[in-house]
């Protein structure tokens, strides 16, 4: 059964016989409101589909808008529902469904993400991928630039809220100069961006970002390693080779502060006035590596 409405064709299709691409969850009570209105009312709007050909070679349909209509209808106990039936190709037919989900008002972090790597990864750019999402540019802009630089621990920090995306920008783009980094946290702290154990949490984040890399990728499901290969070898390799460079630098790093703070210590317990405050306050023992680095220094260094 068929009909026409605004040029397009109607069909009654099995709900059995349809296939949601990009499911989601609802909000209980708005799916609560939709259910009530198609028993009160009807089905207003039909849903959208794109025929296919399913398993047993028989036709079926892959959804494209109105999954919650179609679970609606399903709960009211119809085994059929009325489809705009649309000629796409599958993967358009997703990308469709893709950008339907995404231009809600309410998503989860993990389906944004997934939809704009998957639409920004098809060729779709900023701009578009702004359009068919109702985001804006400027979030979508910062968004692609973490996909594209790998940064797989600091967007998992920003799809569970932890970092918000405006700062996770600035670190990447900070790169390796510590002291922009620095620089970057302190901002965020005055700012009130990261506060507490917030703060706390990106800190640590970033260590292991720099200990083991910017993906987080894990074992797949069977729990079994990839195979390896010539090229992972490689990949492996060099991946160790940052990581030890990286704490070489970082090492030295502290060594380099270390040794100021040495030298202000030195400078300061050479100071009758300051070591009498000390002692008065009950602070005149100085941890054991402190005091031998401090009697260690040459004396030529001594001012």
């Amino acid at each position: 059964m068929s009909r026409a409405i605004e040029g397009k064709e109607v069909r009654v299709i099995p709900i059995a016989r349809i296939a949601v691409m990009n499911p989601r969850e609802r909000n209980p009570v708005v799916f609560a409101e939709i259910v009530q209105s198609i028993r009160s009312v009807g089905l207003k709007k039909p849903i959208t589909v794109t025929a296919a050909v399913g398993e047993d070679g028989a036709e079926c349909f892959k959804l494209v808008c109105g999954e919650g209509r179609l679970k609606a209808v399903s709960q009211l106990g119809d085994t059929q529902i009325a489809a705009i039936v649309i000629e796409v190709s599958e993967e358009d037919a997703y990308i469709m469904s893709l950008a339907e989900n995404l231009a809600r008002r309410r998503y989860r972090p993990i389906e944004l993400l997934t939809g704009i790597r998957l639409l920004h990864a098809k060729g779709y750019s900023i701009s578009e991928i702004s359009r068919k999402t109702g985001l804006s540019r400027e979030y979508v802009k910062d968004l692609v630039l973490l996909i594209s630089q790998g940064e797989d621990r600091i967007l998992s920090a920003v799809e569970s809220g932890l970092l918000p995306i405006r700062a996770a920008v600035d670190i990447v783009e900070a790169g390796d100069d510590d002291a922009a980094l620095q620089a970057t946290m302190h901002e965020a702290y005055e700012s009130g961006a990261l506060r507490g154990r917030q703060l706390l949490e990106v800190r640590r984040l970033l260590k292991q970002r720099d200990l083991f890399g910017k993906s987080c990728a894990r074992r797949g499901s069977s729990g079994r390693e990839s195979p390896v290969t010539t090229r992972s070898l490689v990949r492996t390799y060099q991946q160790e080779v940052d990581r030890q460079r990286m704490v070489v630098r970082k090492g030295t790093h502290v060594q380099e502060r270390l040794l100021i703070v040495i030298s202000a210590l030195r400078k300061l317990l050479a100071d009758e006035n300051f070591v009498t405050l000390l002692r008065a306050e009950g602070l005149e023992t100085l941890p054991k590596y402190l005091a031998d680095r401090i009697h260690a220094l040459p004396t030529g260094s001594r001012k």
